[in-house]
């Protein structure tokens, strides 16, 4: 059957899509918004804050090689979005720093606000669909007018005046993360939701949408090898951000990052390590200051160490560097290789040598026992590689020219990030609301 004409159809009902439905219910628009699980939210119903680089330079100096207009877009546009929470009646906090690099952002209950949106689009009289299937995409005139939506064992022809791809990545789909990400992405454990399959990705490519970048990695964050995640609740709580101060060793017994530029980084770098795990080391001081800490103003603090441990991880303690030696063998590291580098290390950082790698934002050695180690695996959020799109929200086509009708933003669009990051719900926000605007 067919339906009457909407002005937005969104696609995947997230942080992106509920900001961009709930934005165009309130401008007196029509809305049909589709989601293929059993609630709204995504993967935004784990998250807290909304941040992002504050200034230009910054934003440069942490992600280089993102696409310019995306990124001026995003700085330019983020303190509406704050606004436009707040506008809704959600209480947003104070700005806060966030991340040693010079992040900014606000804590919120992602929650509320996910659900307010939900409340604005219905009862404006847009019409939302759960546990509905997106199998393809109307194509007239080389424009989008809307789609074909699977639900309740019936075939719909949704038809719309724009048509906003918000499905949240492909992180749930092993195959397009060994293509797009690394051979062994589709072996790292999901901290977030499990129904970000790609859909939308696969939508923009059946009608020629341009798609990258390619080598653009990853946001994730290492975890205790070996533990699964089993709850939402996970995703932060084994989360292993202290790995910012810490030591990681592949199974070479070498440092092999830069671990002080984030941990979201370092967990990019470890996948293509031999076979994607390593030795992650805490002194007394790292412990004490940053393993038992909040990674963030206002988040709880967790004992990172006696959770790893309690969970089943690989993890254990030595008084000194003399007991490295007695590391498991069937873990794969030699002991004794592992404490000569911490004391090369070490004399090195004290002296003020040159470090390879570096450490560019704690140089301070490792030296005070005992010593806390976890063996770290990486862990994937969601990737970079997706849906081109410009700062409009528009989808690319192959011939860099927007594809007529068709939208995408959140962590379908690609070309924000390219092995760096700086905020995924501040992006859905920016970009979800740039896309209600265009529509318009």
């Amino acid at each position: 059957m067919s339906s009457g004409a909407f002005d937005l159809l969104v696609i995947g009902a997230g942080m992106a899509g509920l900001t961009a439905a709930a934005n165009s219910a309130r401008s007196g628009k029509k809305v049909c918004l589709v989601e293929v699980s059993g609630d709204v939210g995504g993967s935004a119903r784990f998250a807290g804050y909304a941040w992002t680089a504050p200034t230009y330079e910054i934003m440069n100096a942490e992600n280089p090689r993102g696409d310019e207009s995306l990124k001026r877009a995003l700085v330019d546009r983020f303190a509406h979005g704050i606004e436009w929470i707040r506008s809704v009646g959600i209480d947003v906090d104070d700005a806060q720093r966030i991340l040693d690099f010079g992040g900014q952002g606000h804590k919120f209950d992602t929650n509320h606000y996910l659900d307010t949106c939900r409340r604005i689009v219905v009862d404006a009289g847009g019409e939302l669909m759960l546990r509905a299937d997106t199998e393809a995409l109307l194509l007239e005139n080389g424009g989008v007018v809307g789609a074909t939506v699977r639900v309740d064992g019936a075939v719909r022809e949704i038809r719309s005046l724009n048509t906003l791809l918000a499905t949240g990545g492909f992180q749930g789909d092993k195959e397009l993360l060994a293509e797009h990400v690394h051979p062994d992405a589709g072996k790292m454990q999901l901290r977030s939701n499990p129904n970000s399959c790609g859909v939308g990705y696969r939508l923009a490519s059946a009608v020629g949408a341009s798609t990258g970048s390619e080598d653009a990695g990853f946001y994730g964050h290492l975890i205790p090898s070996g533990v699964e995640l089993a709850d939402p609740s996970d995703f932060v709580d084994m989360s292993l951000y202290y790995s910012e101060h810490a030591l990681l060793f592949n199974l070479n017994n070498e440092r092999f990052v830069d671990e002080t530029l984030g941990d979201h980084l370092t967990t990019m770098a470890l996948l293509g390590q031999p076979e994607s795990r390593g030795l992650l080391i805490a002194d007394a001081r790292v412990h004490r200051d940053w393993m038992l800490a909040s990674y963030v103003e206002g988040a709880i603090a967790l004992d990172k160490f006696d959770l790893a441990n309690r969970r089943g991880g690989r993890a254990g303690m030595a008084e000194d560097l003399d007991e490295f030696e007695y590391l498991p063998e069937e873990w794969g590291y030699d002991g004794k290789a592992i404490a000569a580098a911490v004391a090369e290390f070490n004399r090195a950082a004290d002296a003020g040598d040159h470090l390879s790698p570096g450490r560019t934002r704690d140089r301070a050695s490792l030296a005070e026992g005992p010593y806390y180690f976890i063996e770290a695996a990486p862990a994937i959020t969601f990737p970079f590689h997706g849906i081109r799109i410009d700062d409009h929200a528009r989808v690319l086509g192959a011939d860099g020219a927007p594809i007529a009708g068709l939208l995408a933003a959140g962590s379908d669009a690609g070309g924000l990030w390219h092995r760096a990051y700086a905020g995924g719900i501040a992006s859905a926000l920016v970009f979800g609301l740039t896309a209600a605007v265009t529509a318009r």
